[in-house]
């Protein structure tokens, strides 16, 4: 269990602060909307009404103390900036902080920000991946190379043997679950038969997946 602070409330930053205390995490939400800090209030740890700009009020919260700071402000960039600035400043251990656009991605780690997110770019980018195949279920962007896909079986795969697929040494991809009756296994053996599974979890080299999947 960690323990986050999530700095504004929006509907991005909502959304993190009630599944990371989903995820039994201790959570403290600021926002200077008393609204939305209501909205998250009964889901979190603790709530606060405040102002993230400002260097007192954010001293008196105790930044030293997370274990990460999530600076989710995504409607003034200005105040992303100084907050993620002030948490750094103020000794914070990790400042995760929201971009929306490459330039302020740039600014945010070049002031402080440790990591940055990019929510637009990177939902476009797995809508755009999902829009390329119907066989492709689901994607996520490990670098710029590599990636892990989750798709349709192959009809020809049916009926056979991971080990005889021998896709490892084809193509350099690993097989990392199985999903089946809507949920994915994990336990992976070389001498699974390939029958009733509704999709496949792979990560490889996206080029390669996309060789051996013909996408």
């Amino acid at each position: 269990m960690k323990s986050i602070l999530v700095v504004g409330l929006g509907r991005f930053g909502s959304h993190i602060a009630t599944k990371l205390a989903e995820l039994n995490h201790q959570v403290m939400a600021i926002d200077i909307n008393e609204d939305r800090v209501n909205a998250v209030l009964q889901f979190v740890t603790s709530a606060q009404i405040g102002d993230s700009t400002n260097e007192r009020f954010l001293s008196s919260i105790g930044v030293k103390d997370f274990d990460a700071c999530i600076v989710a402000i995504g409607d003034n960039f200005q105040s992303s900036l100084v907050t993620t600035s002030l948490l750094k400043s103020l000794g914070a251990q990790k400042v995760i902080a929201r971009a929306s656009t490459a330039v302020h991605e740039r600014f945010l780690l070049h002031n402080g920000a440790d990591q940055v997110v990019y929510p637009e770019r990177q939902f476009a980018i797995w809508t755009a991946i999902r829009c390329t195949s119907e066989h492709i279920l689901d994607y996520i962007e490990l670098d710029d190379d590599y990636a892990i896909f989750e798709l349709s079986i192959p009809e020809a795969w049916r009926g056979r043997q991971i080990v005889q697929l021998d896709i490892r040494k084809k193509y350099g991809i690993n097989i990392l679950g199985l999903r089946e009756n809507g949920t994915m296994k994990m336990d992976i053996r070389p001498d699974m038969v390939l029958n009733y599974q509704e999709s496949i979890l792979v990560l490889g080299h996206e080029k390669a997946i996309h060789k051996c999947f013909h996408i």
